[in-house]
């Protein structure tokens, strides 16, 4: 009897050290996996960021400044700042209103597996990348100066279309949207495809109207969903580069172009590390607005 007992007792050990070791083992191999992930991070956003962070409290010399803050409240940057602020703010606005309506009209509009869900999915998956340089001579292409828009408008009405449109803040503005708005559908298509019919019809059947029903139910539900994605929305205009530099090439109105010039500027060495205190500032800003998406997103995962 004391051997069959010791004999079990010894089995239930050792299969407790092989669940623990399998466990470990898969610990194990859900950490090898995740090496690239963390590696990239760190070469790609980490790393930038504390060059950055250490650039602008660096001085010419190598030593620690904070002379190179006194420009950040000159004129011309905190223009170029309530100009960026104000060029991202009116394009996610715009982005997220039209995203979000028409994120809506393909949800009851389509099968969740319909051809025509699938095809705008995919539409807008290219278009939200597609930005920068690319972007900006498709526009100048089709209603520059020259572009071929202009030239039909011209020939079929008569009607000349402001050469500098495009590179005034609308067409900036415009331009913007036309990567914002698909870039809300991506993040907002989710969120309305969650929302029940049968939450209209227990609405319904309680006595209360549409009005009630997108105030008090789907409103609720949805909103923080849609100020996380504007949130989202704005930081990628704040941030964007390369379609305002080919638009903007000899004006620092932006604060990435006021980088850009900074970068450029070779007989003031001081205005690198001027360069490091906008992009630091820049990551603040970046930084506080992900922060409020986190709020917002924790708040929002209490209706799941």
């Amino acid at each position: 009897m004391t051997a069959a007992l010791t004999s079990g007792a010894r089995a239930n050990r050792a299969g407790s050290s092989a669940i623990s070791l399998s466990a470990h083992k898969r610990e194990l191999g859900t950490f090898a996996v995740s090496i690239p992930f963390f590696t990239y991070t760190a070469c790609f956003l980490l790393a930038p960021t504390a060059i950055v962070v250490i650039g602008a409290f660096q001085a010419a010399d190598g030593g620690f400044t904070i002379a190179n803050f006194a420009k950040l409240f000159e004129a011309n940057t905190i223009a170029a700042f309530a100009t960026s602020i104000l060029v991202s703010l009116a394009s996610a606005v715009i982005g997220a209103i039209v995203g979000a309506l028409a994120s809506y009209a393909l949800v009851i509009g389509s099968k969740p597996n319909g051809l025509l869900r699938r095809m705008i999915s995919a539409i807008s998956s290219v278009l939200a990348q597609f930005g920068g340089v690319m972007l900006a001579f498709a526009f100048i292409a089709t209603i520059g100066i020259n572009g071929m828009g202009t030239v039909l408008i011209k020939q079929l009405t008569g009607l000349t279309v402001n050469p500098n449109w495009l590179s005034s803040l609308p067409g900036l503005i415009t331009i913007y949207c036309y990567f914002q708005i698909p870039l809300m559908i991506i993040i907002f298509l989710p969120a309305v495809d969650s929302i029940r019919p049968q939450w209209r019809e227990a609405t319904e059947s309680l006595g209360g109207n549409t009005f009630q029903y997108w105030t008090r139910v789907a409103g609720p539900i949805l909103a923080p969903r849609f100020i996380s994605a504007f949130l989202l929305l704005f930081a990628s205009a704040f941030s964007a580069y390369a379609t305002a530099a080919a638009l903007f090439s000899q004006r620092s109105i932006l604060v990435p172009l006021m980088i850009q010039g900074a970068m450029r500027n070779e007989m003031d060495p001081n205005q690198q590390g001027f360069a490091q205190v906008l992009a630091f500032a820049m990551i603040v800003v970046v930084a506080v607005v992900m922060l409020m998406s986190h709020a917002v997103e924790k708040r929002a995962g209490q209706w799941q």
